[in-house]
């Protein structure tokens, strides 16, 4: 079997070995749900080690193309670049690490609760991996059930509010992208739903009705990151959510939205991606300042960090939209830092939750004083978010910030700048967390007992701080795999602009000092 096969399946195959198991017997559920998820982290090792980020390597690799509904041209069809190789190792990271931390947190429908999980993370490694529209719709599409269930079985007292508001948003929005991956089967003149050959059809001949087709994709794709203004659902979501699932909702499931511009809605539709790019970057400011306003006058600690998500993959977007080299770059590496940073930090809330069962933030005060440790690394996590340098946060903000202000953006510096404004926010909201809960006082009787970490929460958290520190630290093994893929994707939209006939829209434009423009005319021959 095909390696990558086997990662997307291996926790399909945990799921269907736990469902025989009964009910009642809730630590074998616990103990064989997190062994197939080291299992799967470990089959996952196999592709980080293999995979060649040579530039002249495949496109994409551990290639499996076998007929599934060949009469309709749908086939099983997967691969990975240095992209997906990156997001499917955050899934396989997180999932051990988010079902280690729900050992005694759940209490009821144990044995469903691992069942949702591994069935989760089989759907989204197959999102990352697919290679077919079609595959690739089924996995995106099953990913909403088991998400639904963690949220609307063992979610918060308004989780059925919550459920339904979050199938609604991302169901009827993917409905759009069906629509126009239907679209493309009839028009794109391939007979198939192979991705590669659907993009080589419209890059020798684009559609009249691209920029429909590029709105359709990016609808679905910008309700999951989600944008600025279709990212109402994402706050309830979290807040309701058991903390297993903030911590995957955050972690991977917003990723496949900005994963599908970067993948689908940006290199089958370029011309269209270069008329939309202004839009997009607007948006994308807009959520970065509207999130962090939104996160400072939050009382309950998810919600804050919640809203802290819209601003945070609002950087995203707007590296996405810049379209040079070091501006899609920091995008894909922030997709990873946001993965590991709020991952970490929804789990920390969740720790105080089980303790003092309230998210309230007036509730707390004081705590480093009886909880040093967790006081210690909720103040490492938020110096992550925030993009303090030598952490990770610091490395994707920092590209991001530098590939839009050296782009071909309209307006590119006022941009870069506004973005600027909402680093300085966050770093606002999310100190003023950890004086109102750590420091001061010790303001309520309840706060004078609470354990501080346990042996189990410091496994839980010893992997992300130590990505944080790596990450920040030593980049270069992380952003070497994504290169190939960035650059493929800049030369798409060169040509694009050829085929429009216009000046250049992306890469980096020259020198802006007219004397090294003088300079550089005078090395020319």
């Amino acid at each position: 079997m095909n390696l990558l096969t086997a990662v997307i399946f291996l926790p399909l195959a945990g799921a269907l070995i736990l469902a025989l198991i009964p009910r009642d017997e809730a630590g074998q559920h616990r103990g064989l749900a997190f062994a197939v998820s080291l299992v799967t982290f470990a089959a996952s090792l196999g592709l980080w080690f293999g995979f060649d980020a040579a530039a002249s390597a495949p496109e994409f690799q551990f290639e499996t193309h076998a007929p599934w509904m060949p009469s309709l041209g749908i086939g099983y069809h997967v691969g990975i670049d240095g992209v997906a190789l990156l997001l499917v190792m955050l899934t396989t990271v997180l999932t051990p690490v988010v079902i280690l931390s729900a050992w005694r947190a759940v209490g009821e429908r144990v044995k469903e609760f691992f069942i949702a999980i591994l069935v989760l993370e089989t759907a989204m490694i197959g999102t990352f991996a697919a290679l077919d529209l079609v595959l690739f719709y089924v996995f995106w599409e099953a990913m909403l059930v088991p998400m639904y269930l963690l949220i609307g079985i063992w979610g918060s007292q308004n989780r059925l509010y919550a459920t339904i508001k979050f199938f609604v948003y991302t169901f009827a929005a993917s409905v759009l992208m069906l629509l126009a991956i239907l679209y493309l089967y009839q028009h794109a003149e391939t007979g198939t739903f192979d991705y590669v050959q659907v993009r080589e059809a419209l890059a020798r001949k684009p559609l009249a009705a691209a920029p429909w087709l590029f709105l359709a994709f990016a609808v679905a794709f910008a309700v999951k990151v989600p944008m600025f203004p279709l990212h109402t659902w994402l706050p309830d979501a979290h807040t309701e959510a058991p903390t297993a699932g903030s911590v995957i909702l955050a972690g991977v499931l917003l990723k496949m939205g900005t994963f599908g511009f970067f993948r689908y809605a940006l290199p089958l539709f370029p011309e269209a991606a270069l008329q939309y790019r202004s839009v997009i970057a607007v948006l994308a400011v807009i959520g970065i300042l509207y999130g962090a306003m939104m996160s400072f006058v939050q009382t309950d600690m998810k919600r804050l960090v919640a809203y802290s998500s819209v601003s945070h993959l609002g950087f995203v977007m707007l590296g996405l939209a810049a379209m040079s080299e070091a501006g899609l770059t920091g995008s894909v590496y922030q997709m990873l830092n946001h993965g590991i940073s709020t991952g970490a930090l929804f789990l920390l809330v969740g720790m105080l939750y089980e303790r003092r069962h309230t998210r309230a933030i007036a509730e707390y005060g004081g705590l480093a004083k009886r909880t040093p440790l967790i006081a210690a690394t909720f103040l490492v996590v938020t110096l992550s978010s925030i993009g303090l340098p030598g952490t990770n946060g610091f490395v994707g903000e920092f590209l991001i910030l530098a590939g839009t202000w050296r782009s071909y953006l309209g307006s590119s510096t006022v941009v870069a700048a506004l973005a600027a404004v909402g680093v300085i926010l966050g770093a606002v909201y999310m100190l003023r967390l950890v004086e109102r809960v750590f420091l001061g006082p010790i303001r309520k009787d309840e706060n004078r007992t609470l354990p501080d970490l346990t042996a189990r929460e410091g496994f839980v958290l010893a992997p992300m701080i130590a990505l944080i520190l790596v990450m920040g630290l030593m980049p270069q093994p992380f952003l070497d795999p994504m290169k190939p893929s960035v650059d493929r994707l800049v030369r798409r939209f060169q040509t694009a602009e050829t085929r429009l006939g216009r000046g250049p829209q992306v890469g980096t434009p020259p020198l802006a000092n007219p004397a090294a423009r003088t300079a550089a005319a005078a090395e020319r021959p």
